[in-house]
């Protein structure tokens, strides 16, 4: 039988997953015949580093996912610095933008996500790119520009508080720049945090040299000068980064007539409305799938490579339940599940599902903890500053086990109860507990891949992925390693 023709457009972290899943179910490629088309002229890189790339402290070769050898050891015919211009669904072939034609049997669109910008006057020059000294931070030549631009001691202004928004401009402060975030919001990263926890998370950036204008928005860009405000004030910068959000790239799929809905459609088979058309990560819309965040794509990437190799063809993604991790020096903050829950009406008072909302406000210490509990299991939380207590309410978040009784001890990572407390040493932890949530990694995982060889954690991440997400469970990795080095 001849290998399926299976095309990936999009060499990002979603695509460069998927072409590693496949090529584990099928390494010498006789189901599956795979081709891999980049618009970046790079090798797949690691793009929830970037902020460390920014600031210093990781080198632009260190993140990258696959080396220059990686094609040919996998048998994947990658093309790099091509874009696809037009789908041909009739004759399944897609036109590529070096004017090749590529056929397929079944495609993949992981085309990601490109920058939004907003409507500020001045931003963009006649020719609709960026206006002189603005800048999005997106990819690894995007942290290339910044870097080129952002000389040391320089006025920076980050356009959006969110998640992106504040990693580059924690990264830029600790390079020596004097930053300025403008924020149109309250607080930021609103979408993950409430008004308190913004207010604590401002107060530690203040502390590392940034400066907040909030609730503001920009009413003109003047390259090489700055920022003009909504309010009348001026903001002094020599470089602008703009961090406003992102849209998802689907205008390739709407072309082609595939259903586009904020994202390109997809059932729990992310088969697009062409059954013979698949989509994952920041271009495709599921339901239970919250944009923007690495772990939702990795997991749909296994999914769709069970399906595409016929490994296992009832393999479904039903959804993520995502923790949310700011990656910036001196922070330490995690966001999982329902964080603003509404207040009851006075009718449900009495209800037997009702909510607890347990909080420790002390921003003078740079601490807030929030935990959301609904029938005995944690619903959502925000810890910053008690990192202690953050690894606690994740593992038992994950488990899905019940909390203590004392919420507070919980919240302020206190000794608990050997039933809900998490594992004191790597010997502790249980085999199904999940170490590394970017790529569902369990703790049966890396011992297996001890087992077979995988001795330092630069091996097992090697063997697993382990810690090659978003890089918090570096430190939990190690442990095990030292662990298991330790008992022979």
């Amino acid at each position: 039988m001849n290998p399926r023709r299976v095309l990936v457009l999009g060499y990002g972290m979603a695509g460069a997953r998927l072409a590693d899943e496949i090529r584990r179910r099928d390494p010498d490629g006789e189901r599956v015949a795979l081709t891999v088309v980049g618009a970046e002229p790079h090798a797949a890189y690691n793009r929830v580093l970037l902020s460390a790339v920014v600031a210093g402290t990781m080198r632009p070769e260190s993140v990258r996912l696959h080396d220059e050898d990686w094609a040919v050891r996998q048998h994947v015919d990658l093309r790099l610095g091509a874009g696809a211009r037009r789908i041909d669904r009739p004759n399944r072939t897609v036109e590529l933008t070096d004017g090749t034609t590529v056929p397929y049997d079944s495609l993949v669109l992981a085309t990601g996500s490109r920058p939004w910008l907003p409507p500020v006057e001045g931003l963009l020059a006649d020719d609709g790119d960026l206006a002189e000294g603005a800048m999005t931070f997106r990819t690894l030549d995007d942290c290339d520009r910044i870097l080129d631009a952002a000389a040391v001691g320089a006025p920076v202004a980050v356009l959006g508080g969110g998640l992106l928004g504040l990693e580059a401009a924690r990264g830029l402060a600790g390079r020596g720049n004097r930053v300025t975030v403008v924020h149109p919001a309250g607080h930021v990263m609103e979408r993950q945090l409430d008004r308190g926890a913004g207010r604590v998370l401002t107060k530690t950036l203040q502390s590392a040299g940034i400066d907040f204008r909030l609730g503001r928005t920009a009413a003109r860009y003047l390259p090489g000068d700055g920022l003009k405000l909504d309010d009348g004030s001026h903001v002094d910068a020599d470089l602008l980064v703009v961090s406003t959000g992102v849209r998802a790239e689907s205008d390739l799929a709407s072309d082609a007539g595939l259903d586009v809905d904020r994202g390109i459609v997809v059932d729990d088979a992310l088969r697009t409305s062409d059954g013979r058309i698949h989509a994952l990560g920041d271009c495709a819309r599921h339901r239970g799938a919250p944009g923007g965040l690495v772990q939702p794509a990795w997991e749909q990437a296994s999914v769709l490579a069970d399906l595409l190799t016929g490994t296992d063809t009832a393999a479904r993604y039903r959804g993520t339940s995502v923790v949310t991790r700011l990656k910036a020096k001196g922070v330490d903050l995690a966001a999982l599940g329902e964080i603003d829950p509404p207040e009851p009406d006075d009718a449900d008072a009495g209800s037997a599902d009702e909510t607890e909302v347990v909080c420790v406000d002390d921003p003078s210490r740079g601490r807030y903890a929030k935990l959301v509990v609904r029938d005995d299991k944690i619903a959502g939380a925000i810890v910053l500053g008690v990192p202690d207590a953050a690894a606690t309410i994740t593992q038992l978040y994950d488990r899905g086990v019940a909390v203590p009784q004392d919420r507070l001890a919980l919240l302020l990572g206190r000794s608990l109860p050997p039933a809900a407390a998490p594992a004191a040493s790597p010997a502790d932890l249980p085999g199904s507990a999940i170490v590394c949530r970017c790529n569902s990694v369990s703790k049966s995982k890396i011992i297996e891949a001890f087992r077979g060889g995988a001795s330092t954690a630069d091996e097992i991440a090697s063997a697993t992925r382990a810690s090659t997400g978003c890089g918090s469970c570096r430190d939990a990795v190690c442990g095990i390693a030292d662990w298991l080095a330790s008992t022979g």
